[in-house]
């Protein structure tokens, strides 16, 4: 099985005829992703490369039976965006776009949670389930199919693990890259509860970094939890105080966020940290008893 994305995900791409939309769509439509359809207001009735438009999402819905949307509108539209796609129904929405602003971004994550849907994103690169379905703007030839499930606040950082992990005979049930942003929709724990209840995740890759006290929460959550082997890796480790380093959310301040501290916390939780990427597969191997 895979999490959250398989096989059976009709895909809607918001702002479609786009850009960064139309690119986007057709590199997820030629891995084999399910693509039924596509979003532009006033462009309904036309085309992208055999993909059908609608003005709306309700429409869209209604004619394709989309159940999963991945956003490509500019920043301030990405709320209404993400409220559109939870009215109509959509079970899972991913919002690529970055700079959404973050009241905008608490808002949605809000109203989607009482639709009963799931939000990836903003500012995230989307999430895959190799051999199944790619939602998002990943580089596919990097990941295998397997049992590791890989949970990211890094995107380009999640590239290097998982061609680490694939080079070391590791494959991936699912990796999602939850957004770097202060306010995102999936975090850390959703994604450990959905791994662990997954059967053919065996094993978990959790990446963070500096800023915040998510990953000191998915630690405390890991030690209560969640049964299966997982190793944790920290980037950010030589980031000075008061320094913010690359997204939003990494920014460590008095007191809270540090690498020290979030190595702490997992390491108190029986998670090994690896001091480098390439050190995640050996430490896996050893928890499995490979």
């Amino acid at each position: 099985m895979s999490v959250l994305i398989d096989e059976n995900s009709k895909v809607l791409v918001q702002g479609v005829t786009g850009r960064d939309g139309s690119f986007h769509a057709l590199k997820m439509k030629s891995y084999g992703t399910n693509i039924v359809g596509g979003t532009s207001p006033g462009k309904g009735g036309q085309s992208v490369e055999g993909i059908p438009v609608f003005n709306t999402v309700a429409e869209a819905v209604e004619a394709t039976g989309a159940n999963t949307s991945i956003i490509f509108v500019p920043a301030p539209f990405a709320k209404d965006a993400m409220f559109e796609a939870a009215d109509a129904g959509i079970k899972l929405i991913v919002c690529i776009t970055e700079g959404v602003p973050v009241m905008d971004a608490v808002a949605a994550q809000h109203y989607i949670k009482l639709k009963g849907a799931h939000l990836v994103g903003p500012n995230c690169p989307g999430l895959i389930s190799p051999d199944k379905s790619m939602v998002g703007i990943l580089p596919t030839g990097i990941f295998k199919k397997g049992g590791t499930g890989v949970i990211s606040r890094s995107g380009t950082l999640t590239y290097e693990i998982v061609d680490s992990l694939t080079k070391n005979g590791f494959g991936e049930s699912t990796a999602v890259g939850v957004g770097g942003d202060p306010v995102v929709g999936v975090y850390f724990e959703d994604m450990l509860q959905l791994f662990q209840d997954d059967p053919e995740t065996d094993s978990i890759v959790l990446v963070g970094e500096i800023g915040g006290d998510a990953e000191e929460r998915a630690a405390d959550f890991i030690k209560k939890h969640i049964t299966k082997p997982v190793v944790a890796f920290i980037s950010g480790r030589q980031a000075p105080k008061g320094k913010q380093m690359g997204h939003a959310g990494a920014i460590i301040t008095t007191g809270s966020g540090t690498a020290a501290e979030k190595i702490a916390a997992f390491e108190a939780a029986g998670v090994p940290v690896a001091k480098e990427t390439s050190e995640i597969p050996t430490l896996l191997k050893k928890l499995m008893g490979k």
